[in-house]
């Protein structure tokens, strides 16, 4: 079952996208945090680089095929650089308030000193440039780029996000394409990664009744490709684990305790200044919003 967002008739199910379901299973508060809390995050450089980097491959492919060069792309970045600014001029002072971190163009010399949008830049058109190590694209006609799916499952979750890239064959089979930025993650890092393209596979099936033939994810910085053929079954057991998280979302929001689960993934957290696991105290638990929703963006699963 599939939902029609502008039919006014149209059943309304809670959501959950593969990014917040990683949440929950990372650290339940964290969850909270950010989706009943919804509590504000500074963007670092390296998500709006993320950002970045994914906006130009997007409209790379509004050029015909042979313009599609690493010069094009590099072309590209200024411009989505500026576009990204107007729609979200915090990002203006983004690099007044960064620390001093590693920034070389390549991230081969360990130079500290604060990030410059000429650093930032640069090191962007670096990873567009690992992405033409890895893939050819005046030799790819996407089939959807940056496209919002969506499916209700079980009558009850509507499970959706933002695909990367689409690729379908004149056969019909379904390629996933998934762009990551940071560098090729060790086994936890790139079992959530796999969890975030099961998540896609999935809503492909269950509205497209076909089973994606490979879930690819491209690390640009590292130039190395990831496939991972998913089946049916395998994708039935992964929307029953996802039908059980989301029950235990559930209990969790009707209690209102959602604990912490320190890691190493806290160093990343902008929340630790209200997290008990640090000294913190949460803000009181928010009125109920009916039903749950949540708001999901390109590029929020990166």
């Amino acid at each position: 079952m599939s939902l029609d967002p502008h039919d006014g008739e149209a059943p309304v199910y809670p959501s959950l996208s593969p990014s917040r379901a990683a949440d929950f299973k990372t650290c339940p508060l964290l969850y909270r945090f950010r989706t009943i809390d919804r509590l504000p995050e500074t963007t670092s450089p390296d998500q709006a680089r993320g950002t970045l980097v994914h906006a130009v491959l997007e409209r790379l492919f509004d050029l015909p095929a042979g313009d599609r060069t690493a010069s094009a792309a590099a072309d590209l970045v200024e411009p989505a650089w500026a576009t990204m600014i107007e729609n979200s001029p915090e990002l203006s002072g983004l690099f007044d308030a960064s620390p001093a971190v590693l920034v070389s163009a390549d991230d081969a010399v360990d130079v500290r000193r604060p990030w410059t949008t000429d650093d930032f830049l640069a090191s962007a058109r670096s990873l567009l440039d690992g992405y033409f190590t890895v893939e050819d694209p005046s030799r790819l006609e996407p089939a959807e780029r940056e496209s919002l799916i969506s499916a209700v499952v079980d009558d009850q979750l509507l499970i959706r996000g933002y695909i990367d890239r689409l690729d379908v064959s004149p056969d019909g089979a379904m390629r996933v394409v998934d762009y990551k930025t940071g560098g090729a993650p060790r086994e936890a890092f790139e079992a959530r990664a796999l969890f975030q393209l099961k998540f896609y596979a999935l809503v492909l099936w269950r509205t497209r009744g076909v089973v994606p033939r490979v879930l690819r994810l491209l690390y640009l910085k590292d130039q190395e490709i990831c496939d991972y053929s998913p089946d049916a079954e395998e994708l039935a057991r992964f929307e029953r684990n996802l039908l059980a998280l989301w029950q235990a979302i559930k209990r969790a929001t009707e209690a209102k305790e959602f604990r912490p689960q320190p890691s190493k993934l806290c160093g990343w957290c902008s929340h630790q200044a209200v997290c008990p696991a640090f000294g913190g105290t949460p803000p009181p638990f928010p009125a109920p919003r009916q039903p749950a929703e949540e708001v999901v963006t390109p590029g929020a699963d990166e």
